[in-house]
């Protein structure tokens, strides 16, 4: 709506306002988590978890609301027709963007449960940031080292099973949870410096959802494959948008199947180890893929209107 003004002038106005929608609603969820510290009951939990999610959605809501604001965004999404949010979802993405988590968000916005992380047992501790996450019933993982594990013995496999008790909420409660596999944004450097043998991708990371799937993939309906691209905005995706300068958005969706194949001991059975690695490597390869064929046609198509005019 307002994409037509500079880009300069757009920067200051968009920027304050989402920092305002971020602190709006932080200061809104870190009371919950408060409350859920000082009244460990479960009718206060639930409560608690059903104002998070509504905090949730009015910061989605908000973040989607200025998206469109300040630019003229064309958003094509695939594959989230036939999702609901009655069911329990892992939710793998590449990640390109500080923009993804709210891009995210918004694809899930009354599609699926609102996006969980997995966040480290010690950030619990943290000053709002941890009651804040504890009220919007973020699972808290506790990993133990190599090292720890060789001189306590007793302790291995624990991790998985103080993840699990810390799940067993959302045994009842439909639930999503996010892990961008890639451990961090691609840039072009991070693929040279990672010898990433992806043309748009870097390598994934398998630890991460082998541990959630370990904790707690029974409860899981489907895997959800997210691809995010930003076409015309390769490079600065987030500074493009708070300048008004962002032009399309595309999540492609693909539902794959929680089985056997995915479901194992990652960190003490070789075997599964290297099946679950080799089942990974396979939907990147097939990502990186779909995101050529993606940029192909495009292409094709750009050079169709050109000959036409």
């Amino acid at each position: 709506m307002l994409h037509f003004l500079p880009g300069w002038l757009i920067l200051p106005f968009s920027f304050s306002l989402f920092v305002l929608n971020l602190a709006l609603w932080g200061l809104l969820v870190t009371p919950l988590g408060i409350i859920k510290l000082l009244f460990p009951f479960r009718l206060v939990h639930r409560l608690t978890a059903l104002a998070g999610k509504g905090c949730y959605r009015g910061w989605t809501r908000f973040n989607t609301l200025l998206i469109n604001l300040f630019n003229d965004v064309d958003w094509q999404i695939d594959g989230a027709q036939q999702l609901d949010n009655s069911s329990w979802y892992l939710l793998i993405s590449n990640h390109k963007s500080w923009l993804d988590i709210p891009v995210v968000s918004t694809v899930a916005h009354l599609r699926i449960p609102e996006p969980k992380f997995f966040l480290k047992d010690e950030l619990k501790w943290l000053p709002f940031l941890g009651t804040g996450c504890w009220a919007l019933d973020m699972p808290f993982m506790k990993r133990y080292s190599a090292a720890t594990l060789e001189k306590h013995p007793e302790l291995k496999g624990k991790d998985i099973a103080t993840t699990r008790a810390s799940c067993q909420k959302f045994k009842t409660v439909p639930t999503t949870i996010i892990n961008f596999v890639e451990g961090t944004r691609y840039t072009e450097q991070k693929k040279s410096q990672k010898r990433s043998p992806f043309q748009y991708l870097l390598p994934p990371k398998a630890g991460g959802i082998a541990f959630t799937l370990a904790s707690m993939g029974e409860q899981f309906n489907a895997i959800l494959d997210f691809t995010l691209l930003y076409p015309d905005n390769p490079h600065n995706v987030a500074l493009d948008m708070l300048m008004g300068k962002l032009k399309r958005v595309v999540v492609q969706v693909e539902v794959l199947p929680v089985d056997q194949q995915v479901i194992g001991d990652y960190f003490n059975d070789e075997q599964f180890r290297q099946r679950f690695q080799l089942w990974l490597n396979q939907r990147w390869q097939h990502k990186d893929q779909q995101i050529a064929l993606y940029y192909d046609k495009a292409s094709a198509s750009s050079q169709t209107e050109h000959l036409a005019c």
